[in-house]
């Protein structure tokens, strides 16, 4: 039986706008992700859904809750759906770490490799789906991790450093057969309305 799966990054904060690596740094929404996380969950209100998974980061929380209160469904909390950990850089914009850090600082900073987020993703994804044959469920998380995943389930074609997913964007996945397949990425149509 298959898995239908949305994966959804998380509504706007501050550090998005500024243009901040957040990574682990457990920044809450803005207004303007507030209202993003309305729409989203307006959004999947009209589908049957049969479960809701979360980063345990605020922001990818949060939006969790305002496509969850449509269910009356609880929110099970993952550690391993966080972002890429970034380690000393979270916080910095680019230009910061461009003239604070040279190239071959770059492994000293506690930085988690894109394989091993990656393989986080991957594996998260897996067993959650796992869980849910025949169903339709909803995981909230982060733009890295969401781009690492499909990266990995295209081989390459899209994801990482060429998929721009947008705050709330809604990527849908099919799970069958221990295979997985793309059905829709980055849709914002929600924001609109």
């Amino acid at each position: 039986m298959e898995t239908i799966m949305y994966l959804i990054r998380h509504g706007e904060t501050d550090w998005n706008s500024s243009r901040r690596i957040q990574g682990h740094s457990d920044v809450a929404l803005n207004e303007r992700g507030l209202r993003q996380a309305e729409l989203v969950g307006a959004r999947l209100k009209q589908e049957i859904l049969h479960a809701v998974y979360s980063s345990d980061l605020c922001r990818a929380h949060v939006t969790a809750e305002h496509i969850a209160k449509h269910f009356g469904y609880g929110i099970s909390t993952h550690i391993t759906l966080r972002e890429r950990c970034y380690g000393r850089l979270e916080g910095l914009t680019y230009e910061e770490i461009r003239d604070r850090f040279s190239q071959e600082d770059e492994e000293t900073h506690g930085i988690e490799t894109f394989d091993a987020m990656q393989q986080r993703a991957v594996t998260a994804l897996t067993e959650i789906a796992s869980q849910h044959p025949g169903q339709t469920i909803v995981v909230v998380s982060h733009g890295g991790l969401i781009n690492s995943f499909l990266h990995y389930v295209t081989g390459g074609l899209q994801g990482t450093g060429i998929t721009k997913i947008e705050n709330t964007g809604i990527n849908l996945f099919r799970f069958a057969d221990q295979r997985w397949e793309v059905l829709q990425v980055n849709n914002t149509d929600h924001l609109e309305a």
